[in-house]
């Protein structure tokens, strides 16, 4: 999986997940893309016949649902094998946002109590029954019937239209307008008013449609919407609360003129504001959307200290301080480099960095959850390292190994192995042990055999081996 960088131009070609989704949720939808992409700097990619959406929040990274254009459960489950795949490799903490209520359950049998849930009441999208919109029924709604009539009392000279370029200049001077008073409220809403005015010449080609409301030809309220499977998405409602009864004027029209087809509107979230959810209520939702964020903890995440793990003859735990000389000739070591699999030169940006930077450099590693990196001292003297990494989030980790040139074949490796794969299977509740070798490196895969790994497969490059507990 490639993720990269929704461009604005990119989104109708999109349409084919969008127009079909029913999550019911505003995230999953053109206008949203368009409208808050770039703030939230989506990247994207279609993979397994699936839309993957990633967002960027507070520099972490949080992916959408999967979206299948069939709703198809398994393609959702093979594409979010790659997400797995792609934070693995990239060292980036599984996360997900807007997560639908019915997709839930396949997270939690998918990596059980290892997970953080949340589900913001200020992010929660407002569902309603389109058919109550179009005919405001009943004594529940006679507050809106009073607005409406009293609006059509006061302003018989108004008119509904759908939204044409004709129309942009006004629209953009009433949005001007709007933004005067929006400005109180923050950013969030001049954001909004932003990628409104933005979205304007882009409607027709992005599959959403926008209409007008006019008092006398001025314009006193405007709407953008889209269809997504069986809901209408209102992107955008604003009116001028001077004219009474424009809100519930131009929610009805709306919904009369485009929701004819639809069960369901979904009127976005409230943002935390207490005025805009006392409004919103007062329309009736059938649903207070859920959209669940999820973060997901594998092994390393739960490990707060470094392990001291020991056998017959050696001591595996942290690397010492007074062996930064020792280790950093380990890594130096071309003849045990060139099967390790990592150039260090290009992240220490030098040929000949100060011995002090390796040691520093696994410890960051540590300390950023990268990796768990082990040293493996015989008779109280470094030999070796010895690392689990590459931790996924079904209970599995990558583990590898280097020694020392005077250390080799003394059975240092096999043992210290054996003994960190005990450690990650009885204390780090790991299931496999997963490992890689050069395919010329014929001495490594003797010894990860010998370890009890089992061979797996290979490919161009690398031998792949795996155990579990029960091996």
């Amino acid at each position: 999986m490639q993720l990269k960088r929704l461009e604005r131009r990119e989104i109708p070609s999109l349409k084919r997940f969008y127009s079909v989704q029913n999550t019911r949720i505003s995230n999953y939808s053109a206008g949203f893309a368009f409208m808050w992409g770039e703030d939230l700097s989506t990247h994207y990619d279609i993979t397994k016949d699936c839309l993957v959406l990633c967002d960027s929040y507070d520099g972490d990274k949080y992916f959408y649902w999967p979206l299948s254009v069939d709703n198809d459960i398994d393609k959702e489950l093979k594409a979010l094998d790659e997400i797995e795949q792609y934070c693995r490799t990239n060292y980036i903490r599984l996360r997900f946002t807007s997560v639908p209520s019915d997709r839930l359950h396949l997270l939690v049998q998918r990596y059980g109590a290892d997970m953080y849930i949340s589900n913001s009441r200020r992010w929660r999208d407002y569902l309603y029954n389109a058919q109550d919109f179009v005919n405001y029924p009943g004594k529940k709604y006679s507050g809106q019937r009073n607005h409406v009539n009293k609006f059509l009392r006061q302003y018989p000279r108004y008119s509904f239209e759908t939204f044409h370029e004709d129309d942009l200049h006004d629209v953009l001077r009433f949005l001007g307008d709007v933004a005067t008073v929006q400005a109180k409220k923050g950013t969030i809403a001049l954001t909004e008013i932003r990628g409104v005015s933005e979205i304007l010449p882009h409607l027709d080609s992005l599959g959403l449609f926008g209409a007008v409301l006019r008092v006398d030809g001025e314009v006193v309220g405007f709407s953008v919407g889209e269809v997504c499977g069986d809901t209408m998405i209102v992107h955008v409602e604003k009116a001028l609360r001077s004219v009474d009864g424009a809100y519930p004027m131009l929610a009805q029209q709306f919904a009369k003129k485009y929701a004819a087809n639809v069960h369901y509107i979904n009127r976005e979230d409230d943002a935390g504001d207490i005025g805009l959810r006392k409004s919103k209520m007062q329309y009736l939702p059938v649903a207070i959307v859920d959209k669940f964020t999820v973060e997901v903890r594998n092994a390393m995440h739960n490990i707060v200290r470094y392990p001291s793990i020991k056998t017959a003859r050696l001591k595996i735990g942290k690397i010492k301080q007074e062996d930064v000389a020792n280790f950093a000739r380990l890594a130096r070591d071309g003849s045990l480099n060139k099967y390790w699999g990592y150039d260090w030169t290009t992240k220490a940006g030098c040929d000949n960095p100060p011995d002090s930077w390796f040691l520093n450099d696994v410890y960051q590693d540590f300390k950023n959850k990268h990796e768990l990196p082990l040293a493996i001292y015989y008779d109280n003297t470094l030999a070796g390292e010895v690392v689990l990494h590459n931790f996924g989030y079904r209970s599995e980790a990558e583990i590898g190994m280097r020694v020392l040139p005077e250390y080799q074949h003394k059975g240092i490796a096999r043992e210290a192995l054996i003994a960190t794969m005990q450690y990650a299977f009885a204390r780090l509740n790991i299931e496999k042990v997963e490992a890689k070798c050069f395919k010329e490196n014929t001495t490594s895969a003797y010894t990860l055999k010998s370890a009890g790994m089992k061979q797996l497969g290979e490919d161009d490059t690398y031998l792949h081996f795996y155990k579990t507990a029960e091996m």
